[in-house]
């Protein structure tokens, strides 16, 4: 990175991508409860066509800017050699089960605020507030020290190359195999039905793709420093982890609400994945007014109000205990091919599916 980029052109270009995410998100209705949902209430795929494509895209452009040098996956937090199977598999079924009860995950919600959701802005505030509990309050204490204990340590990483690597084959060999074998096929299996071209579903799954491929060139190479002038140590400007960051929607809306509650403090400052989330909003927003959807919604009744809010607080517990939601541990994780992001997504769809067919029971039961 250039010494004269400064946090703020980090800062707003991260701004930018999440822009373009919201505005196609609220283009396109890329939903990932919307996907699984409608697999098992019409067996229709489509929805999770374009999900799936966007992780086809998100590993082939991430693999493509590392092979290239511009970026290191292996700096990012999916790849550490700590495999927390626990956390991933409860985290990934909370999440899943909360996005169903709560109409939407994490962008979702940011992208139905954008749209006028007022449902949306209640379960942002409850959402943050829970997962900021789950980093760094009560919850957090049963996380650690119950949840996490559950680990394995995988000296070579816990990626899928580095995993093929270790059991003999050349490490060169083994990650192009894994790119081509999950990112082509996953990229492959999604277009292979011709009905599913439709402008919305490839503009939805490549665009979704690229901007979690678009991120990491942002904070992983733009942002990047070799050698911070203040600490004369590796740094990636304006993050909040402190290594590489692309597209995640848990954690970032607990730093938006830490920011907000502590503005005055001038310790606080804007970070990367706080830009993302306004501009997700930003750019959703837009998107319904040029569209003219926008429109304002609110809860239908008490059940509607619980169930948003019980749904909130398992997405912020299960986000950031999986570390990640459906787009951060299922799109932006997945990219790098670390095991924990594919058993995160799993899990996720999992919990959701679980939760639709109770719900269905309850419904068939009533009637």
């Amino acid at each position: 990175m250039d010494a004269a980029v400064s946090p703020n052109t980090v800062l707003w270009l991260a701004f930018a991508v999440a822009f373009v995410f919201g505005a196609i998100g609220q283009k396109t209705h890329f939903c990932t409860m919307g996907a699984v949902s409608d697999i098992v209430n019409m067996g229709d795929w489509s929805r999770m066509r374009m999900w799936l494509l966007a992780i086809g895209i998100a590993i082939l452009g991430s693999a493509a800017l590392n092979a290239a040098g511009l970026i290191d996956l292996g700096k990012s937090i999916y790849r550490t050699p700590t495999f927390t199977w626990l956390s991933y598999i409860v985290g990934g079924l909370c999440f899943g089960i909360g996005m169903v009860l709560a109409s939407g995950c994490g962008s979702k919600t940011l992208i139905r605020i954008g749209g006028g959701n007022l449902k949306s802005l209640v379960v942002f505030a409850v959402l943050g507030l829970v997962a900021y509990m789950t980093m760094r309050g009560f919850l957090a204490v049963f996380r650690v020290n119950v949840l996490d204990k559950a680990a394995l340590t995988l000296a070579g990483g816990q990626d899928v190359p580095a995993l093929l690597a270790a059991a003999g084959m050349e490490a060169k060999t083994a990650v192009w195999l894994a790119v081509l074998a999950i990112g082509g096929g996953l990229t492959a299996f999604s277009l292979a039905r011709r009905d599913f071209w439709t402008l919305d579903n490839l503009l939805g799954g490549i665009g979704i793709g690229l901007t979690v491929v678009a991120a990491w060139y942002v904070s992983g190479h733009i942002g990047y420093l070799p050698e911070h002038p203040e600490t004369l140590e590796e740094a990636f400007i304006a993050t909040n982890s402190g290594r590489m960051e692309s597209l995640t929607f848990v954690a970032p809306q607990a730093y938006t609400l830490e920011l907000l509650m502590l503005w005055s403090d001038t310790s606080r400052k804007m970070t990367f994945a706080i830009a993302t989330v306004v501009g997700v909003i930003a750019g959703a927003g837009a998107m319904a007014l040029v569209g003219k959807t926008f429109r304002w919604e609110g809860f239908a009744g008490l059940e509607d109000t619980a169930n948003h809010l019980i749904g909130a607080a398992l997405m912020g517990f299960g986000g950031v205990t999986a570390m990640g939601c459906t787009v951060g541990q299922g799109i932006t994780g997945f990219s790098t091919l670390a095991l924990g992001s594919i058993v995160t997504f799993a899990a996720i769809v999992t919990g959701a599916a679980a939760m639709l067919k109770f719900q269905y029971w309850r419904l068939m039961r009533e009637a």
